[in-house]
């Protein structure tokens, strides 16, 4: 559900926090939630059902209201009709069914406005806020908070519709809090932290209205100073008693990881006395979440589903109901196949989770989901955690942009030695995660998911959204990794034998298959690990496992990728290993080979940062050594780059402006005097 950040700032690999998911309006132009005036509204295709089932919100009858809510709550997961709906001023006649006086009505009017949420994107969210939606929400959250008093003495069947009502609120308010600014603004505000506190309390009896809670707490306190401030013992004690309880089960696993990552984000709120203890717990209760293997569990499970289904007198109404609308199911199918949209100058894909939508009556598909939903989780907290002493996204943004008049001589910048600096690792963090073992969990998550669970989700459609869940685990541990080996030192993660072994196996989960995988996630986040671990092993002088043959197919892969920073990775593994071998005897060959690539790619790229990493990667190759220039005049090193150095240079000054960042271009201005100065040291070889 957490998508990963590997920024790449001009030859240098930084790891940044994982950020909650923004929605995108899948589907939707881009004035969807734009008022339509009198003309616009006449032309509206009459068929839409919006009119109609908005109408029926009116209806005196309770029976009347809750199907037109259900039915807008379905209509709306199709994110075409969306516009129909905010055109009709949905939201706005929307929100007073909150506070209906049906419970069944308040349900399906919340769900309803969770799925718009939802589906819809982040600009519906926002104007979901700019519509006032908080307002009711939060009084439904006050009553529903209320009602668990005094429900708690009447059947059972009254106390579940309160926490029903209740969970699909705070759904609602995760999904706004996560794409709107105003919304968290009102949360700080109106107390709210309280209330969904006391939704999270209900753990041991209603832990779906638990986890939905803890999903929101795990979004609101992340980068939220404000309301971090106003953090309490109560609060602290809540999510402390979560982590450490001991229910059996999947979900209780997430409910746990949540919390984990949650007490993470409010470390600054610590009492001083505590904190220590807290990341103990913290690690602990990642490192559990590692330790369950999916790809045993998962087709325990399903074969678990299959016994009970064999068991049951018969189909019942819920599963009836289910098996007739499979829309769910098809929407976390049809997540798996998002469309792709660019963000910071990668490609990435929308990330829509619906699994927490799946009927009752599909425990064991549920139980599967929480474990991947929590391994992914945990693995995004143990990335944060290895990035807490960096500065923010934004922050590094801010630092970043100088202008032109803090560039020093030759077009460097100032300070930009500290902002490409290592990342540091506390050593309480340093300790907790090496005392849990967590590096060698990561590596073992980061091996492709079992063929036995593979096989079996794809034999079973409602099963078959887990595949994708499975590959981002391994996606994750791969990030994961990365950070890691960023973040520590080559005796803390076993020495030579330990980072030779995690090279030969990040070697086969490349070169294993008859052809490299082209899935940009997967391969973005083992192509940035592979980086990190070959610079460490460079660094340490240990022998790598990688042959030429496979170098140069790594390198075709990525040069076919349209993602970036994988090209920028690919590039960087080239130089690393050069400057390598170039130390080494009887290499030239294998050097013509890499640098042939690398010119390659710094002629014909059309992005300039990877143009910029290939230059670096040849000063770094060709920089010194008898095989470095018997290589050089065989492949016409100085000829191809004095070819090249007026066409980077107006490149730069052509496309750098609008399209780079203010950091970015600085590097492009240090790596324009390098090739400068590099020509005039190739020059004085060939005279020699």
């Amino acid at each position: 559900m957490r998508r990963t950040l590997i920024e790449i700032k001009m030859g240098k690999s930084r790891t940044t926090k994982f950020k909650r998911p923004q929605f995108s309006a899948v589907g939707l132009p881009a004035n969807a939630v734009k008022e339509v005036d009198a003309e616009e509204e006449e032309h509206v295709d009459d068929s839409c059902p919006a009119a109609e089932l908005l109408e029926k919100l009116q209806s005196p009858s309770a029976d009347v209201r809750e199907f037109a809510c259900a039915s807008i709550s379905r209509v709306v997961q199709q994110s075409q009709t969306i516009p129909g709906f905010l055109q009709r001023d949905a939201v706005r006649r929307l929100g007073p069914m909150l506070l209906d006086s049906s419970l069944a009505v308040r349900e399906t009017a919340t769900g309803a406005l969770r799925n718009l949420s939802a589906c819809g994107g982040q600009e519906v969210c926002e104007d979901m806020v700019k519509h006032d939606v908080m307002t009711p929400l939060t009084a439904l959250l006050r009553e529903c908070c209320a009602g668990f008093e005094s429900a708690a003495v009447q059947i059972k069947d009254q106390k579940n519709a309160v926490e029903d009502v209740a969970n699909e609120a705070v759904n609602l308010l995760w999904n706004l809090c996560e794409s709107s600014s105003q919304a968290l603004s009102v949360f700080n505000k109106a107390g709210l932290l309280d209330l969904v506190v006391q939704c999270l309390e209900g753990h041991p009896h209603h832990v779906e209205l638990a986890i939905s809670a803890a999903h929101c707490l795990h979004t609101v306190t992340e980068d939220n100073p404000e309301l971090l401030c106003s953090m309490n013992t109560a609060v602290l004690g809540a999510l402390e008693n979560v982590l450490l309880s001991s229910q059996p089960g999947m979900a209780h696993t997430l409910l746990r990881t949540l919390a984990a990552g949650t007490l993470w984000n409010m470390k600054g709120s610590l009492p001083a006395a505590r904190q220590a203890q807290t990341l103990n717990a913290v690690v602990a209760t990642l490192s559990q979440c590692l330790d369950v293997d999916a790809g045993t569990l998962i087709p325990e499970l399903r074969q678990a589903e299959e016994v009970r289904h064999r068991n049951a007198p018969a189909v019942t109404d819920m599963e009836d109901q289910a098996a007739r609308e499979p829309a769910v199911e098809e929407m976390i199918e049809e997540e798996e196949e998002a469309p792709k949209q660019k963000r910071n100058g990668k490609v990435v894909k929308v990330d829509n989770d619906f699994s927490d939508l799946l009927p009752r009556g599909k425990e064991e598909l549920r139980e599967a989901t929480a474990l991947l939903t929590a391994q992914q989780t945990s693995l995004e907290i143990i990335v944060n955690m290895c990035c807490s002493d960096d500065p923010s996204d934004d922050e590094w943004e801010e630092e970043s942009s100088s202008d032109e008049s803090d560039m020093g001589p030759d077009g460097l910048c100032d300070g930009v030695s500290n902002l490409m600096s290592p990342l540091c690792l506390s050593a309480e963090v340093h300790g907790a995660l090496i005392n849990h073992n967590i590096p060698e969990k990561v590596l073992k998550k980061t091996e492709f998911p079992r063929t036995e669970a593979m096989d079996m989700c794809h034999q079973n459609p409602s099963w078959r959204g887990l595949i994708k869940k499975m590959q981002r685990v391994q996606s994750r541990a791969l990030t994961c990794l990365h950070s890691i080996l960023s973040t520590m030192d080559a005796e803390s993660l076993g020495g030579p034998a330990a980072l030779q072994g995690a090279a030969q196996h990040l070697s086969t989960l490349v070169f294993g298959a008859a052809e490299i995988p082209k899935d940009e996630e997967f391969l973005e986040a083992v192509i940035s690990a592979m980086r990190s671990l070959l610079q460490m092993i460079a660094s340490k002088n240990i022998p790598q496992c990688m042959t030429p043959q496979q170098l140069m197919s790594l390198s075709e892969a990525a040069t076919r990728c349209d993602v970036v920073s994988v090209r920028v990775n690919a590039v960087a593994i080239l130089g690393i290993t050069g400057s390598t071998l170039a130390k080494e005897k009887g290499t030239a060959e294998t050097l013509q080979m890499i640098g042939n690539a690398l010119l390659q790619v710094a002629t014909r790229d059309p992005d300039l940062v990877v143009n910029g990493e290939a230059l670096d990667a040849l000063f770094d190759v060709f920089a010194d050594g008898d095989e470095a220039e018997t290589a050089a005049k065989n492949i016409q090193l100085l000829p191809a780059l004095k070819a090249l150095q007026p066409v980077f240079k107006a490149k730069i000054r052509k496309e750098g402006r609008g399209k780079y960042s203010p950091q970015q271009l600085c590097v492009l201005d240090n790596i324009k005097v390098n090739l400068r100065r590099f020509i005039g040291y190739l020059e004085k070889v060939v005279k020699k």
